[in-house]
Order: C-alpha cells, then structure tokens, then sequence
C-alpha cells in the first residue's frame, strides 16, 4: 500500500513549500528513486523546475518538464492528471491528491499556514484517512 506523508510547514510562502519539496527530491534523487512532482498548473511547474536549479548551489538534480524529452528522466515534473511512467515518489504541490497516487510506492504533500494551501491539506489528509491509508506527519 502507498504510504503518505504530510509535511506541515511554518508560514505561509509559496516558494519555502517548494524549497522543501526540493530538499526531498535531492534526497530520494540520489537514493536512486524516481521522483513526479505533481503541480496545478503551467506556471507553477515551471516555478518548480526554476526552484529545482536553484535550490541548492552545490548540486545539480537532473530534470525535465513533463511535456519535454522525459523517456529515462529520474524526475519530471508535470500538472497533467496522469503520470508519464510508474514511478518510486509523489511530491504533491497541487491542491487536490491526483488520482493515480495509488501506483507510486510514497507520496509526500506539503502543506503550510497559508489558509488555502492549508485548507487544500485538511481535504486531501481526510481522503487519504478515509481510504485507510497510514499517514505520517512531520511539522518542520
């Protein structure tokens, strides 16, 4: 079974909840993992995509846009509701779980003070719940 973990964050900036899910994607990257970072939208994959070169100055996380040459990508990043591949980890930024988060082995979500994002997290935490998935929390 998929196992689930929230990420709760202190205050309410958009680019410190992409920052972490940065942090993770480095992590799980050189662990060999293949990492979709799930978005809403264009512009918010491609805030992810300039996040992810910029993040950290002492390393480089290989990575494509979905809708780019992705065929042996260890990560893409992407908003389409389905996944080029199956794949090791979810990193949800989008505001509702995707439906196919069931074929990855971990899915990780983010969530901070902003009442929207934080709103969105409630939603998908008592989906996750109600289905009988085991949910981890960890506040940051």
């Amino acid at each position: 079974m998929t196992s689930i973990s929230f990420y709760i964050l202190k205050g309410d900036i958009e680019h410190n909840r992409q920052v972490l899910a940065c942090r993770l994607t480095s992590k799980a990257y050189y662990q060999g993992q293949t990492i979709y970072i799930h978005t809403d939208n264009a512009e918010q994959a491609e805030q992810v995509n300039q996040a992810l070169w910029s993040f950290r100055a002492e390393s480089f996380i290989p990575h494509n846009l979905i809708n780019e040459n992705n065929d042996d990508c260890q990560v893409l990043i992407g908003h389409d509701s389905k996944p080029p591949r199956l794949m090791d980890l979810l990193i949800n930024l989008a505001s509702e779980q995707p439906l196919f988060f069931s074929q990855f082995d971990r899915v990780a979500e983010f969530v901070n003070d902003h009442s929207d994002v934080k709103a969105a997290g409630r939603k998908r935490y008592q989906f996750y719940k109600q289905r009988g998935y085991e949910i981890e929390t960890h506040s940051i």
